[in-house]
């Protein structure tokens, strides 16, 4: 899938998509999920398409038996989280459709508090960031997160900030910072913005934590936090868990990692890489147990190219579907 525009981080340029579709049908009903694996996390769309079929090869009878799904995956394949995601998220939407229900439902979630997800800026030039900046707040996407690694960091807060001045702003380092960075640009950045993700690499937790004790900011783990696991070491370092179902391997497994960071006192967030409806719907589904959203990967794609339709983003509504809602168009 083409992206809209190319998106910039502070590891590298990216321009197209490329997700793994699993369908899993059962009594004449079908569940939908995708995986957008991610290189970092050591996955491509080949690695995905390679061991699918020793997943398939033991998965339960029953769509309903998700935990026992996740049990087999893990002893038949180590590791490849994105692929577990697509057929985890495939489960998902066969159950609760078999039940007639939406998602959320069908989980036991509340929908009557549910966050706006972040709309985000890719690196580029500050004029050309300033650009995007605008235009997605004159689009009505009310809060943004902003790409940072550069060494004109400050200017590009306070450039939008100047910019879309009706946004909230959220940044995203993408571990891009040394800790004294960090430290320095999150004082700056006070007023500014919302809360810092990933200003340090993951490589270095007693940076992280250093940062957290420093910055007058929030601190969210992203790259730090990989699967449910992580978190009670997440928990010493940062302020806020970001999770993403292609990093932990799905929803039952993001489900897992909300609450553990309940439990150690961390604010949740829900992440994604630029993925189809056919995932980035699950996300919407477990809007209810978010304090932060960051579900815009389906809205940076070209238009026209995705093949599924979902729930609303950024407004994150997941009543008044089935399933996850995610359909082909």
């Amino acid at each position: 899938m083409a992206l809209a525009e190319p998106f910039e981080i502070a590891r590298g340029v990216q321009t197209e998509s490329e997700n793994v579709v699993v369908e899993l049908t059962h009594e004449g009903e079908t569940g939908v999920g995708a995986a957008a694996p991610s290189t970092h996390y050591g996955e491509t769309a080949d690695t995905v398409e390679a061991v699918l079929p020793r997943l398939f090869d033991v998965l339960p009878a029953d769509p309903h038996d998700i935990d026992a799904a996740h049990a087999a995956m893990a002893e038949a394949v180590g590791e490849n989280p994105a692929a577990k995601a697509a057929i985890d998220i495939a489960m998902h939407d066969l159950a609760a459709t078999l039940h007639d229900l939406p998602l959320y439902r069908y989980l036991g979630l509340d929908p009557s508090s549910t966050p706006t997800s972040s709309f985000t800026v890719g690196l580029a030039s500050t004029a050309e960031m300033a650009r995007k900046a605008e235009a997605a707040s004159d689009a009505g996407y009310d809060v943004l997160k902003v790409k940072l690694g550069t060494d004109r960091d400050t200017e590009i807060v306070e450039t939008l900030a100047e910019t879309a001045p009706d946004a909230r702003l959220r940044v995203d380092a993408n571990e891009a910072w040394t800790p004294k960075q960090a430290i320095r640009l999150c004082r700056k950045l006070e007023g500014l913005v919302e809360f810092v993700e990933q200003p340090v690499p993951a490589a270095n937790p007693d940076g992280m934590r250093r940062v957290t004790e420093q910055s007058p900011l929030p601190i969210a783990a992203d790259e730090s936090l990989v699967d449910p696991s992580d978190v009670p070491a997440v928990a010493d370092i940062a302020d806020i868990a970001n999770v993403k179902l292609m990093k932990c391997g799905g929803i039952r497994p993001a489900v897992e990692a909300f609450h553990a960071a309940r439990a150690h006192g961390l604010e949740t967030m829900l992440g994604c890489m630029i993925e189809s409806n056919a995932a980035i719907a699950a996300g919407v589904q477990l809007a209810p147990l978010l304090d932060y959203a960051d579900l815009d990967g389906s809205l940076l794609l070209a238009e026209g190219t995705d093949p599924f339709d979902g729930p609303p983003v950024p407004s994150l509504d997941p009543t008044g579907v089935v399933g996850t809602g995610a359909r082909r168009n």
